[in-house]
């Protein structure tokens, strides 16, 4: 019973074995013939990708590529569009109302300087306004002048290189033709101080009767990136409006000039002061002989000047019904009007310097004839007493009139 039991128990064993070996032999069959399948898809799609990769398709790379380069063309220019936008008919809207005194009621304007000469004039005011610089306003006449000579002296860059010691460099960065628009860089230099970096773009319009705007303002631009060894200007607003001066063979400019360059307010206020008069002086001179050679070609071939604008139609009526009744206007007429005045007076001789001389005669007179009378000698007395009033008197007033 136990061989038995034992061969039976063995019988069981191998027969569970031998089920167990079919079934293995089969899953292995079935393995192998996924593998197969799996074999021959795999080389199937490795025989596409060679097929298709030697088609003239582009790659996912060289389409991202191309995507990528797209993308960057197309920011470059969005940036360049408004770079080219960054001056516009709204600040030259903004400048013809500036200068022709249209201030806000809190702006309190103070003069700084009023000088001239034989063939200058200028006047220049400043206001402290709540927040931001200093705000300046100048008017200069230049005798002997066209405003074609003035506009091309302003915008001559390199010239003023040459003739402007605080400018140590200029660089025309960009110009759009479309409007106008031309972008520099500038590096000033300040006693004692870090050179200041100017990144600005600027615009030119031409008015009626040979007059001429220009603005310009702060920007930023990559082939202009901030260095260290100059303080860049955040802060730039600056224009200026010239204009022939009516019956005369002069030329006047007006500018409106607001900019933060790091600087004390009361030092930059007491600088300015002190040293702009001297300084318009040398740019009269350069102005002199820039006309005398006959504008030298050292405007860029394509600039704003070359690409001037003209004023808006709206902005152009605005301009000439401020100008009838400016006040600055007034104020410099009248001034040379005044002073031709004074000269006039000045050839035609006084009626207490006529009566003096009178006096003076009478007493010549009676004194070479020789009167010894005491009724002589009083005479004379009471005209030399006259005579001495009247002269103290008239002198007295000179003085009031200097005063």
């Amino acid at each position: 019973m136990a061989k038995f039991w034992v061969s039976s128990s063995s019988y069981e064993f191998w027969h569970q074995n031998s089920n167990r070996a079919g079934f293995a032999n089969a899953t292995l069959i079935a393995l192998f013939i996924i593998l197969v399948y799996h074999l021959s898809k795999t080389r199937f799609h490795s025989f596409a990708s060679r097929f298709i990769s030697s088609s003239p398709s582009p790659s996912p790379s060289s389409s991202s590529s191309s995507f990528s380069a797209i993308a960057v063309a197309s920011r470059s220019d969005r940036s360049q569009s408004r770079r080219s936008e960054i001056v516009s008919d709204a600040d030259l809207k903004f400048l013809i109302e500036t200068l022709e005194d249209n201030f806000s009621e809190n702006d309190k304007w103070e003069n700084v300087i009023d000088k001239r000469n034989n063939l200058l004039y200028y006047n220049a005011r400043c206001c402290k306004p709540k927040v931001g610089p200093l705000k300046y306003l100048s008017v200069t006449v230049f005798e002997n002048c066209t405003p074609e000579i003035l506009r091309d002296f302003y915008m001559d860059n390199d010239y003023r290189v040459r003739w402007d010691k605080t400018v140590v460099e200029h660089k025309q960065l960009q110009v759009d033709k479309t409007n106008g628009t031309e972008i520099g860089r500038i590096i000033k230099k300040f006693p004692l101080l870090t050179p200041r970096e100017y990144v600005l773009a600027w615009r030119l319009w031409e008015g009626r009767d040979q007059t001429f705007y220009c603005f310009s303002k702060e920007c930023d631009h990559p082939l202009a990136p901030p260095q260290r060894k100059y303080v860049r200007v955040t802060y730039f607003r600056s224009g200026w409006h010239i204009k022939k001066v009516p019956g005369r063979d002069a030329c006047e400019i007006r500018i409106f000039h607001q900019e933060d360059a790091g600087l004390n307010v009361g030092m930059a206020k007491l600088a300015f002061a002190k040293g702009i008069w001297s300084y318009v002086c040398k740019m009269d001179n350069a102005l002199r002989n820039y006309a005398v050679v006959s504008h030298p070609q050292t405007i860029p071939a394509v600039s704003a000047v070359t690409l001037v604008q003209k004023v808006p139609l709206g902005l152009e009526e605005i301009n000439c019904a401020s100008s009838s009744a400016s006040p600055a206007a007034d104020a410099v007429q009248g001034l040379y009007a005044s002073e031709a005045k004074l000269k006039k007076l000045a050839k035609r001789p006084s009626k207490k310097l006529v009566a003096n001389g009178l006096l003076l005669l009478g007493g010549v007179i009676c004194l070479s004839r020789g009167h010894s009378a005491l009724g002589a000698k009083v005479a004379m007395a009471y005209i030399l007493t006259k005579l001495h009033k009247r002269s103290g008197s008239s002198g007295q007033t000179r003085q009031g009139l200097g005063k």
